[in-house]
């Protein structure tokens, strides 16, 4: 899609709101500086708590995960129910000031997109000889100190799960993806535990991570749910 047809519509009212942000902040910590205003709630929250929207060919609404693409954005608290809530209550409209289309399944858009997001940063860092996966790699790793997060599937069975979570209690625990989607990012058919080393991908995967369970955590849907119900061990 050309960047050139994305719509600059203007201040979007109240979830336009021009960042603060500390020049002095190099880029890797100018995320968490960053405040917008979510346009349903009003609350003015970290960019890195929030989904940003733009009008896009067609007058759509756009989902815009990494906050790249062109025009004013529109931003939302990165939950299902406040973007459900926009797209039923046509917040989208007045926001932007005009008329513009909401795909019906835009929250699963958001949900798909940020799954996928963490897949590629798990992906990245793997390739990168920042990331590894299974229960003993993982457990090794931990012994050694310099995890940045250790990620567990949501349907890892719950004695493996103990196991490595009482270890480190210190190191972030992300349990947001399945082990199905945590192999993908390792070219195997599923994973059930997976740790990133500290660095920059593992706190940008930390804070996609995050965002992907505020569509999750409390109201998981469709295929999601029903592969959550059976847990697995890793191999």
């Amino acid at each position: 899609m050309p960047l050139h047809e994305f719509h600059d519509v203007g201040d979007l009212g109240r979830g336009a709101e021009k960042p603060h942000s500390a020049e002095t902040h190099d880029r890797s910590n100018r995320r968490s500086v960053l405040t917008r205003r979510c346009f349903v709630s009003g609350l003015t929250l970290p960019v890195s708590r929030l989904v940003r929207f733009v009008v896009g060919p067609g007058n759509h609404v756009v989902p815009d995960i990494c906050a790249t693409l062109p025009g004013r954005g529109m931003w939302l608290s990165a939950d299902r129910n406040t973007v459900s809530t926009a797209q039923s209550k046509r917040h989208f409209s007045r926001a932007a000031h005009q008329v513009i289309s909401v795909a019906d399944d835009l929250v699963d858009q958001v949900e798909s997109l940020l799954a996928q997001r963490c897949i590629d940063l798990i992906g990245l860092a793997r390739r990168g000889g920042q990331a590894l996966c299974g229960f003993e790699k993982v457990h090794g790793w931990l012994g050694e100190g310099g995890v940045g997060c250790l990620v567990i599937a949501v349907n890892a069975a719950a004695n493996g799960r103990e196991k490595l979570v009482f270890m480190n209690s210190d190191v972030p625990v992300i349990r947001a993806l399945t082990a199905d989607e945590i192999g993908r990012a390792f070219g195997r058919e599923h994973s059930v535990f997976a740790a990133l080393k500290t660095g920059g991908l593992a706190r940008s995967f930390v804070v996609d991570a995050e965002r992907l369970n505020g569509f999750r955590g409390s109201n998981p849907t469709g295929q999601w749910s029903r592969r959550a119900k059976n847990e697995v061990e890793d191999e």
